[in-house]
């Protein structure tokens, strides 16, 4: 049986901070840190979707989490194809982002480039054991299909030697008719697959399904089960207060991936107040975790 790890999307969320759920004396950045990592042994970290890492962050992560805690990395959104704002990179590579507009795609020089400094800032966490996988969340419009197998094994070789997860939006990969096309084609990458908990009354909904297709890690992350998940704010996307009977759903499933993989990785992305937190305690509990 694999170890089962339980978590968060973030332990930055200002929501989070917000909702009083760190105590007094751990609100600065290394209290919050070393508060969440005494909770869970499991985070995410979502600000590497949005700008490249830095390499002190990754030393600093380091210190303030004991030995064997895994940090789970979201893909710089350039990585993953989703619109990228200049502001997001470095100035010297401003110009060549802004030469893309109105092409299709974007110039392999400028992803290899992104792509060396975003694995060199993440190195040490590598280095220290700290690093989980790297998470690359897929948007809606890159559906199943020639083009998108190619791009998906250009990003499989980029991330060459570095330990990779698939999150699909376009719930085309998971539908009955492809999903063991998906299983085999992320198996030959060496990567696993995520599995996703989500509201399921939306044409865009991702079925909830399970398939281990490397046996170093699963992933399953949780966004809540709002309605508004296609059209509303952020907060309005992922409010939702997991009820111990959706939690008990998945935990026969968590424990048949802990089967499969060497560690399951359970993260909670319903960002509004604690609301992650406390599912992912409840969660622990339920999987007798705690």
């Amino acid at each position: 049986m694999g170890e089962i790890r339980v978590g968060t999307c973030s332990w930055t969320d200002k929501a989070l901070v917000s909702s009083g759920w760190y105590p007094t004396g751990h609100r600065d950045a290394e209290g919050r840190l070393r508060h969440y990592a005494a909770q869970f042994p499991v985070a995410e970290v979502d600000s590497t979707y949005y700008g490249l890492p830095s390499a002190r962050n990754s030393l600093l992560w380091t210190d303030r989490t004991p030995e064997g805690f895994r940090f789970d990395v979201k893909a710089f959104s350039l990585l993953t194809g989703h619109p990228t704002r200049p502001e997001a990179l470095p100035a010297e590579l401003r110009p060549a982002l802004a030469r893309q507009r109105g092409r299709a795609g974007v110039d392999p020089g400028l992803l290899d480039e992104v792509w060396d400094r975003y694995s060199a800032a993440l190195e040490p966490l590598r280095a220290s054991g700290r690093l989980g996988t790297l998470v690359f969340q897929f948007p809606h419009r890159l559906v199943p299909g020639r083009p998108a197998v190619e791009f998906l094994r250009r990003c499989r070789e980029r991330a060459a030697g570095w330990p990779m997860a698939v999150e699909f939006r376009h719930p085309g990969w998971w539908h009955e008719d492809h999903v063991d096309a998906t299983t085999a084609l992320l198996t030959e990458l060496d990567t696993a697959a995520v599995a996703v908990d989500m509201v399921q009354t939306l044409a865009a909904s991702v079925p909830p399904v399970v398939r281990v297709t490397t046996p170093e890690l699963a992933l399953v992350r949780f966004h809540g089960r709002n309605s508004a998940w296609g059209t509303g704010t952020k907060e309005e996307r992922f409010r939702h207060s997991y009820t111990p009977e959706e939690l008990s759903e998945w935990t026969p499933r968590v424990r048949e991936m802990a089967e499969q993989a060497r560690e399951v990785h359970v993260l909670f992305n319903n960002c509004c107040g604690d609301a992650a937190v406390r599912a992912a305690q409840s969660m622990q509990h339920l999987l007798g975790l705690s």
